[in-house]
């Protein structure tokens, strides 16, 4: 092991995993999973005997690998800490030296706002009124991404609490395209949805002129989507295999799996007859992009 490895905080990480590049990585990574290039064995889960939960997440490439840990402690919101801790360590894929060490919550927090980025960027292209339903860390995520890639689009916050949005606002400097909402309005061409909802949080009928992308649902008994939604559209997720397992959006409208499609460069998925839903459920293969992404980023300040 190096002398002095590298650990970046969450300034640092951030810093080297900007939104730009790190959906160009993803894309890239997308497409070499689905040629198989990238392996992602199935997520651990241990739990803490004093509640909470270790999750492992390793993925290897030819070029690179990563380990992430990450601890989901929901009791430390009342001590005024964060609920998820870890971090991630990126190695050499030939020699297997380990490289430097990212801020676990800011990787997932990017590469999920990231993530959501590349559904627009492969289905959809330019989006003109944004909606994202939800205020908080993914929504603030979200909204940086999107004010950073797509500066002209009007963005709308809309949450259960309306002061939140207004918070989530004032939190991202107050730009002009931000505006708080009641309701998701009309001419929104996409909606995104970042909330730890257990029921549906939108329930509009599924439309040809607007791509809604599902986030916030991570387990089978969650669901931000109405399942009439769902079954009206067509559907591609980032990971099929774990969506199987987790997509609660779509576990709960009971899908045909095998219409469900993985989503990677591709001009024909542009070329839809129906409504777009993109589900996310994230995978190690991301946190591999983000390692990437951050390693070249490093390089080119050195």
């Amino acid at each position: 092991m190096p002398a002095h490895l590298a650990t970046l905080d969450r300034t640092q990480t951030a810093a080297v995993l900007p939104y730009p590049a790190l959906v160009k990585a993803l894309i890239h990574a997308a497409q070499e999973k689905a040629q198989g290039k990238i392996s992602t064995p199935a997520r651990q889960a241990l739990a803490f005997p004093a509640g909470g939960t270790l999750l492992s997440m390793p993925a290897t490439a030819q070029d690179i690998g990563v380990h992430k840990l990450v601890n989901v402690m929901p009791h430390n919101a009342a001590q005024g800490e964060p609920v998820i801790q870890g971090l991630v360590c990126a190695y050499d894929g030939h020699t297997g030296a380990p490289l430097f060490v990212l801020d676990g919550p800011t990787v997932t927090e990017r590469r999920t706002a990231a993530l959501s980025m590349m559904g627009i960027e492969l289905l959809w292209q330019q989006p003109k009124h944004v909606t994202l339903i939800g205020s908080g860390v993914q929504a603030y995520g979200h909204a940086e991404a999107l004010l950073t890639l797509y500066p002209q689009a009007t963005i709308s916050l809309l949450a259960r609490q309306p002061h939140n949005a207004q918070k989530l606002i004032e939190r991202l400097g107050s730009p002009h395209t931000l505006q708080a909402v009641q309701a998701v309005p009309s001419d929104s061409d996409v909606v995104i949805t970042v909330t730890s909802s257990s029921k549906p949080v939108y329930s509009e009928t599924a439309l040809l002129d607007r791509l809604v992308i599902a986030v916030g649902a991570y387990t089978p008994d969650m669901a931000e989507i109405h399942p009439a939604t769902v079954q009206g559209s067509d559907i591609f997720v980032d990971n099929s295999d774990a969506a199987r397992q987790e997509a609660g959006d779509l576990i709960q409208a009971r899908v045909n799996w095998a219409a469900v499609q993985p989503l990677y460069n591709d001009e024909s998925h542009r070329k839809h007859q129906r409504p777009l839903l993109y589900k996310t459920i994230g995978c190690a293969a991301w946190d591999l992009a983000a390692a990437r992404c951050a390693r070249a980023q490093r390089e080119l300040l050195l």
